[in-house]
């Protein structure tokens, strides 16, 4: 693939978690996030996205997540369990999406806030219809997803490089 293939990004925050005695990386989904992360498997079912690549954070509520909505999808993309996805930072979010490599067109991120909002904010230097104004609007709330694209290398990805072509949370359907 070439440095001018179109590329998506696919932001996806975790469903809603439950608050169990227990470390805050081995939180597990409440009832209300297995509910919202099938209807985002339906959502990414509808998007027809044919994933090349899902990085996931290790954490269980992102694990469990990734395990309902792929449940939805015609089929699982290869998925690699990344536990720098956890807590990472914007600035550590783009340096693992600048190791993907350039035979992936599409991409998906299981991970978790502030950092799938701040990197939808940070990517994303124009938008299509309202989707930045609802991201606004809104924050980035469990089970939502964002959708980027560019062009070119998974190494380009930096600020401003991507379009905000959708945004949906689970209070859209």
């Amino acid at each position: 693939m070439s440095a001018d293939t179109p590329r998506r990004i696919v932001l996806l925050r975790h469903a809603k978690a439950d608050w169990p005695q227990v470390a805050d990386h081995d939180r597990p989904l409440a009832d209300r996030g297995r509910q919202e992360a099938a209807a985002v498997g339906l959502k990414l079912a509808e998007l027809g996205i044919d994933f090349g690549l899902a990085l996931c954070s290790t954490a269980t509520r992102t694990r469990e997540t990734w395990k309902l909505a792929a449940q939805k999808l015609p089929h699982r993309p290869k998925t690699a369990y990344e536990e720098r996805l956890y807590e990472a930072s914007p600035g550590e979010l783009i340096a693992l999406l600048n190791e993907t490599p350039d035979e992936i067109s599409d991409l998906l991120v299981i991970g978790h806030n502030p950092g799938m909002h701040a990197l939808a904010d940070i990517l994303a230097g124009r938008a299509e219809g309202d989707a930045l104004q609802r991201l606004t609007l809104r924050g980035f709330p469990p089970a939502s997803l964002a959708v980027l694209t560019f062009t070119g290398s998974w190494k380009s990805v930096e600020h401003g490089v991507a379009t905000l072509a959708d945004f949906w949370t689970p209070q859209d359907h």
